[in-house]
């Protein structure tokens, strides 16, 4: 720990140093209630309790810091970790600003779904624990946000090479760890539960209602909700997806996928689907373009030989151009040149 401390720490600040506002804002608060946690049971008064939700007390304050709360050192290190990498890799595609706002929306979303989540299990077991005794806090719901996000900007990156992990497996893959250590008693309830619904509500809100240049949503193939699962299982999943999500779009939840039409591009109709990049599709019409010409010209060049037709043509105008006859030319110079035209039609 005394040799790699250090380093760990000047490659942290160096990271750092490249981020916004935002993200040290957000790695100093988690850096000063983590150690506001020896003193203060931080959990306890900006941890989400399920039971606290409800009326009478209303402590929707907790809805927010949940996030940044950590007790323990690798809780601490894996916030500041994902805080850095969001800024690294992601906040320079989308802003400070959508950064931060995505930070809420994933930190609320989970604060609630696993309020629910205790909460219909309480209604199911009438354990009063499941309502007053469980601590929602952590990054972990961000985590997997994160996670999902880079599946849907670097998805066909390689994590590591032996064996092969591509970014894409990588969301699943940690949740089934996760589910695993639970089972195994390793890891509390409200691990798994704070990084199940990190990678749901991050999804959701990537999918159907980030707003960008091109539109809201990421509504492409490659990030749709089946392309989470192993090949085998994405039929019947991408099944199930579609029928809940024709639910949603009914009870006006989600929206439908919209195909837009763009008519007034400036050589051919393009149709385009929202989520998917114009200057990708025009750079890929630009190559169709440019083959198309290169196996035109080679067409070109083939026929590109001269045919007996094309001979008799051009003597003819050869021997036709002069208007009179040079002088010093004889009589029978000029018809040695009408003999000469006409000997093509005689062969």
């Amino acid at each position: 720990m005394r040799r790699y401390l250090p380093v760990a720490r000047q490659h942290f600040l160096a990271a750092l140093a490249g981020t916004s506002v935002v993200v040290k804002s957000l790695s100093a608060a988690a850096l000063l209630l983590y150690l506001l946690s020896f003193g203060v049971d931080t959990a306890y008064g900006l941890g989400v309790t399920p039971g606290y939700l409800l009326p009478p007390n209303f402590w929707v304050w907790t809805l927010l810091t949940h996030g940044l709360v950590e007790q323990r050192a690798w809780g601490l290190a894996a916030s500041l970790a994902t805080l850095g990498a969001a800024g690294r890799l992601l906040e320079p595609l989308w802003g400070a600003l959508e950064l931060l706002v995505f930070f809420a929306v994933v930190n609320v979303s989970v604060g609630l779904l696993a309020a629910l989540a205790y909460f219909l299990t309480y209604v199911a077991s009438f354990h009063l624990a499941y309502l007053f005794a469980v601590r929602i806090h952590g990054g972990l719901g961000f985590l997997g946000g994160v996670l999902v996000a880079l599946k849907q900007t670097m998805g066909d990156s390689t994590v590591l090479k032996v064996p092969q992990v591509r970014m894409k497996a990588v969301p699943m893959l940690l949740l089934l760890l996760l589910a695993l250590l639970r089972l195994a008693a390793l890891v509390e309830s409200n691990v798994l539960a704070s990084y199940g619904f990190g990678l749901l509500s991050s999804w959701v809100y990537l999918r159907f209602y980030q707003r960008h240049s091109r539109g809201r949503g990421d509504m492409s193939d490659h990030f749709a909700f089946a392309t989470f699962f192993p090949e085998i299982l994405q039929p019947v999943v991408g099944l199930v997806a579609n029928l809940v999500h024709g639910i949603l779009v009914k009870v006006k939840v989600c929206r439908k996928t919209v195909k837009r039409y763009d008519v007034g591009a400036p050589s051919s109709i393009t149709i385009s689907l929202p989520g998917t990049d114009p200057q990708d599709a025009e750079r890929r019409r630009q190559l169709a373009l440019k083959a198309l010409n290169e196996r035109l010209k080679r067409v070109e060049d083939q026929s590109a030989w001269p045919s007996m037709e094309d001979d008799e043509e051009e003597v003819t105008v050869k021997a036709e151009s002069p208007l009179t006859p040079a002088a010093g030319k004889s009589s029978s110079q000029e018809s040695n040149l009408i003999t000469f035209q006409d000997a093509p039609s005689q062969l």
